[in-house]
């Protein structure tokens, strides 16, 4: 006999069982939050079929509910709600939020029902649950990303090319390719605990596996007559049949396969019965997905959403195989008390309770997670306390079949590998880091996935996971460095190895060895082999960018790093990171904030082989060629590729804003866009990989040095303009004026010493010369002057022209900005005058009177030698910086020396 003690620790359980959520979606951005329409939160109608909402059972309930949410009088009316709402938001929004989601152990969610703009990022929910959440994939939303990133690269066929058959091949083949690598990727991610299709809402759930050669001669016929037309006016989503069918089925195929060769499957959800008006309700039957049910054995599917109203033959197919599961969920709080307890007892009526699940299809506002709890629970209780009264259940299988439905189920199904307390009634409440090392410690990390450290879980957050959204093909990332010698140096790793760096803290390690040596791995008189330092990704992920399409490394991104010590702190000796502690300071302790854009000119050459050295020699790509010019010759040859060139930086998110022929042969200019100093960097060394690797798919050398061929003159030329930074708009003590000219008269006393720096090449100094445009040999500066080395362009804005493509332009900036700060600090004023002419042209007094009295070096010797004899300059640097550099300098010239002129020409130009 059941005693009223039993029902009540049955009652207490239900009540207090942590709910591990199988399928919900993001939390809309507090803007969002604030004025979307919260009477969708019990309907799916939309437009003029929402104004009969306020009528329906399940909103009343829900209105009477909200009250006692939100502390108000049981007269307030749906007016008052969204007033109290607004100010809970306003005033403590992680109150009401942490309320909202008591009693969940972790969501399972389903991140693509809005763009990522819109909503917070899964791991969001991670503050309010008791473990990590964790991602289902939505299949069509990374279709659609990927169908978007191939029309971005003008790899759909469109208008007169519909008609091209091959063409339309060629492109469902990559479309489809990219499709399945991208599944085959998540399904390696530990962070992806499942798949979803919301195949019913596009074009219904009769998906009948075939032969693959129909499979694929439908997609492709889909492909090209239903989708490829209209894809740009429907935002690239996916709704022709064949085209949707093929997804499901290669996602199956890539389920199935995981499990052949380990042993595990993730779920394949499917939205199933209740949606809105976009839904053919017939089409929407679970019973259509029974061949394919039958025909994937080993892939877990999970009909969400109750089915409803299609449940009892959603239970069917539960019931009858072994890998159909019944999600309980959306009919909270959708559907009326009456009607919530009648799915609830459908679902029971046939199947068994191992092979039910319980979410809450929480979306956007945290009140529908809210509602959905206390509803669902209220529904269970009464029917489960019904089954008890009537001798149906013994109280322990109650018990039982409630841990189950509520944790158990999922727990084992998406392979989550959590522990619940007995009686559900006092889960451990730790840090999630505590849970995650604990999970670690005991081999168990795949199921818990360890939380991003302090540093990097906003950018973790933020950053990565929207960018992995959005670049579903990314499979690996290039961490990149500049070391002193301006070499690029690159560690390649998978993107799950990528995350996991970020989760869990680790770093690149290498020698500090490293920060002495050459081009070709020598070691410099200041390589030191003891000791090691870290390599890390930038703090922000701000430099986070895909690399291009084109060439043989595909489907990868790139990012900067700093050097760090074993405590995290970036080191001295590294100038990525000393550059932004001065952009720092002077918008700290200065109100400025700097941008610099750069000027890429590069020279494209044709590789000669053999050579009488034995390895590739060079031609410029054209030779009808002159500043700005479009003959013929570049026509067929060049602006081509310098159009696929912008296009894949565009693809990459950099914006190319203008491109011209310079006056070399083969020399063309890129003008990036201002930005901040540190980012500008990043971009400058992630837009001319770019442009190298895209000429070099070609067979080609884009190279940087700074005369290639007798009469070409390469420059790289920061223009750097001073701002109020944003922290200093109401200060009365920033003067942008008399701080520029500050800093710029600091720049022109260290210039001889910066060329060290700026120009760190021998053949950097052919550039030095009167009447060539390039920056003259005289220390001066003039407004709209290109005659010499510092140009005012405009009333807060200069342009460096002694600068050229083999520097460190993250150490240039250091040094620039070190000079510049000294001056700004001692109030330095500007002895030489605005030179507006030519100083070739003027007279020994013409030039006195105008302060121009010194020249600049004319050989690597001569500017090495005057920044060793620069102590200020010295001690405006970071300590030590300086010594570093021209130690490793002089190494370096002595190496290139030893090597004869068209040798060292070849090694350059091939480095640079």
């Amino acid at each position: 006999m059941t005693t009223t003690n039993s029902l009540h620790e049955l009652k207490q359980l239900i009540r207090a069982c942590p709910v591990i959520d199988n399928h919900a979606h993001n939390l809309l951005r507090p803007h969002g939050q604030k004025t979307s329409d919260l009477l969708t939160i019990t309907t799916e109608a939309s437009g003029e079929a929402l104004e009969d909402t306020p009528t329906s059972l399940a909103h009343l309930r829900a209105v009477r509910q909200l009250r006692k949410l939100y502390d108000l009088p049981a007269d307030a009316d749906w007016a008052a709600i969204l007033k109290k709402r607004a100010e809970l938001l306003d005033g403590d929004a992680d109150a009401l939020y942490k309320k909202c989601f008591e009693g969940t152990q972790t969501i399972l969610v389903d991140d693509g029902l809005a763009t990522a703009d819109a909503v917070e990022p899964y791991s969001f929910h991670d503050k309010y649950t008791l473990s990590p959440c964790k991602r289902i994939v939505r299949i069509e939303t990374v279709a659609a990303d990927i169908l978007s990133a191939l029309y971005q690269q003008n790899k759909l066929p469109a208008g007169v090319a519909l008609a091209d058959e091959e063409a339309c091949s060629l492109a469902w083949l990559a479309f489809i390719t990219a499709f399945e690598e991208a599944v085959a990727a998540l399904l390696g991610d530990s962070e992806v605990v499942g798949f979803k299709s919301v195949i019913c809402y596009r074009t219904g759930l009769d998906i009948r596996p075939r032969r693959d050669v129909e499979i694929t001669e439908d997609g492709l016929r889909s492909f090209r007559r239903h989708y490829l037309p209209e894809c740009v006016s429907r935002n690239f989503r996916v709704e022709a049949k064949g085209m949707n069918d093929a997804l499901v089925i290669s996602t199956c195929k890539l389920i199935a396969a995981g499990y052949r060769q380990q042993g595990v499957a993730k779920p394949l959800q499917f939205h199933t019965g209740l949606g809105d008006n976009d839904i053919n309700l017939l089409d929407a039957n679970p019973a259509c997905l029974q061949p394919l049910i039958a025909h994937f054995p080993t892939v877990p599917v999970v009909l969400l959403h109750s089915s409803y109203p299609y449940t009892r033959e959603a239970g069917y197919l539960a019931t009858v195989y072994k890998n159909c599961y019944l999600d309980i969920g959306e009919v909270f709080p959708m559907v009326s008390r009456d009607g919530q307890e009648k799915i609830v007892r459908q679902a029971l009526e046939l199947t068994p309770w191992s092979k039910l699940l319980l979410s809450t299809d929480g979306h956007f506002f945290p009140d529908t997670y809210w509602l959905a709890n206390v509803q669902g629970r209220e529904a269970i209780e009464r029917v489960m306390c019904e089954y008890v009264e009537k001798e149906d259940l013994e109280v322990k299988d109650a018990m039982k079949a409630v841990k189950d439905v509520f944790f158990e189920n999922s727990n084992k199904l998406y392979d989550l590998r959590l522990k619940m307390e007995d009686g559900g009634k006092e889960l451990p409440n730790r840090p999630k880091e505590d849970q995650a090392s604990a999970e670690e410690a005991s081999g168990s990390s795949h199921g818990m996935a360890l939380q991003p450290t302090s540093r990097y879980a906003k950018a973790y957050r933020e950053v990565f996971l929207p960018f992995t959204r959005t670049n579903p093909l990314i499979h690996y990332v290039f961490v990149q460095w500049l070391d002193y010698m301006a070499t690029l140096r690159t560690r390649c790793l998978p993107i799950s190895e990528f995350s996991k760096m970020l989760k869990v803290d680790s770093t690149i390690r290498m020698t500090y060895g490293n920060l002495g040596t050459l081009q070709n791995d020598h070691m410099s008189s200041v390589c030191n082999p003891v000791g090691s330092i870290s390599v890390e990704p930038d703090i922000t992920l701000a430099s986070l960018r895909r690399m291009q399409s084109i060439g043989p490394v595909k489907n990868s991104a790139t990012v900067m790093a700093r050097f760090t010590d074993d405590a995290g702190l970036s080191l001295g000796p590294c100038p990525r990171a000393q550059l932004g502690e001065l952009v720092s300071e002077f918008q700290r302790d200065r109100g400025v904030a700097f941008l610099v854009g750069f000027e890429i000119e590069v020279t494209f050459c044709k590789r000669l082989w053999p050579s009488e050295l034995d390895q590739a020699a060079f031609a410029p790509l054209d030779t009808a060629h002159a500043w700005g010019t479009f003959t013929d010759e570049q026509y067929m040859t060049s602006f081509e590729l310098m159009l696929n060139v912008t296009r894949e930086l565009r693809n990459t998110g950099i914006e190319v804003q203008q491109m011209h022929s310079e006056a070399g042969d083969g020399q063309y200019e890129f003008v990036l866009p201002p930005l901040p100093p540190v980012e500008a960097v990043d971009t400058l060394i992630q837009a001319r990989q770019c442009i190298q690797q895209v000429a070099a798919s070609r067979g080609l050398r884009a190279t940087c040095h700074p005369q290639p061929f007798p009469g070409i003159g390469t420059a790289a030329h920061a223009h750097i303009s001073f701002n109020r930074s944003t922290e200093a708009t109401d200060r009365e003590d920033v003067d942008l004026d008399r701080t520029q000219m500050s800093f710029m008269a600091s720049v022109l006393e260290h210039l001889p010493s910066l060329c060290a720096i700026t120009m760190p090449q021998a053949v950097s100094y052919g550039r030095v010369l009167d009447d060539s445009w390039t920056g003259g040999t005289w220390v001066a500066w003039g407004t709209e002057n290109r005659e010499v080395p510092l140009r005012k362009s405009d009333k807060l804005r200069w342009e460096v022209r002694c600068l050229d493509g083999c520097a460190n332009m993250y150490l240039a900036l250091t040094a620039i900005f070190a000079a510049g700060l000294a001056g700004v600090r001692s109030g330095k004023e500007v002895a030489m005058k605005d030179c507006l002419k030519n100083p070739t042209q003027l007279s020994p007094a013409e030039k006195e009177d105008l302060g121009i009295t010194k020249k600049l070096p004319t050989t690597i010797a001569e500017a090495v030698e005057a920044a060793e004899n620069d102590s200020e300059l010295e001690r405006a640097m970071p300590d030590g910086m300086l010594k570093h550099f021209l130690a490793m300098k002089k190494d370096e010239q002595k190496m290139l020396n030893e090597m004869d002129d068209g040798a060292r020409r070849v090694w350059l130009m091939e480095r640079y």
